[in-house]
């Protein structure tokens, strides 16, 4: 499994046999400038998006057409970017597995708020998620815009016996999770390594990248 950050709350995820883009932001996006963008979303199977701020969601169409890659997410987002133009994948709800080849993907809550802009005004996208993935015998879960406090606060063992994998593999969060709140969710659920950005400066060709055996 290959982890690459592209910049700010975008990865490309290669899992199982997937290439998975999660909120994929080119145009815009300061770690892409001078990088080349196509190798960033070549062979891409599928696009993942967490909520419908412009910095997550104002390439997806475009980077479906030119893949090909289905878009799936909340259901109210997901359809407005199906109606776009957006190829059709999964618009499912929290709580939701669906089956990309040998991945699976699980939506789950997220604390944060999802707005697309439509003309001048800003329309409710249906509420903010994150992604549990599952492939290659291993459990990524993608937290998103996530603030781990309170009421919103993780429970590992409800999120263990949901998904049969011990969670605490893998973590990533995008950049409106902070470092604080991130090391307690790191504590909650045990994880044996995490991926904060975009605190982290970035390296190589598309910013930070991870290999996980």
């Amino acid at each position: 499994m290959n982890i690459i950050w592209l910049g700010h709350g975008s990865f490309r995820i290669e899992i199982g046999d997937q290439v998975l883009l999660v909120d994929p932001w080119l145009n815009g996006n300061p770690m892409m400038e001078g990088q080349d963008k196509d190798a960033a979303i070549a062979g891409a199977t599928h696009i993942l998006v967490t909520h419908g701020h412009g910095d997550h969601t104002a390439d997806v169409v475009e980077i479906s057409g030119k893949t090909g890659a289905p878009v799936s997410g909340m259901v109210e987002l997901a359809k407005h970017l199906h109606g776009l133009g957006a190829k059709e994948g999964h618009a499912f709800n929290k709580g939701g597995t669906i089956t990309l080849g040998n991945v699976a993907v699980t939506l789950v809550p997220a604390s944060h708020s999802s707005t697309m802009q439509v003309g001048d005004t800003p329309r409710y996208m249906g509420m903010e998620t994150g992604f549990i993935l599952r492939g290659d015998g291993k459990t990524l879960y993608f937290l998103g815009g996530y603030v781990d406090h309170g009421r919103h606060g993780l429970d590992r063992g409800l999120l263990q016996s949901r998904h049969r994998h011990p969670v605490g593999g893998r973590l990533l969060h995008d950049g409106h999770v902070g470092r604080g709140p991130c090391r307690e969710t790191i504590f909650r659920l045990q994880s044996s390594d995490h991926v904060p950005l975009p605190h982290l400066p970035g390296r190589g060709a598309f910013g930070r990248r991870k290999s996980v055996e």
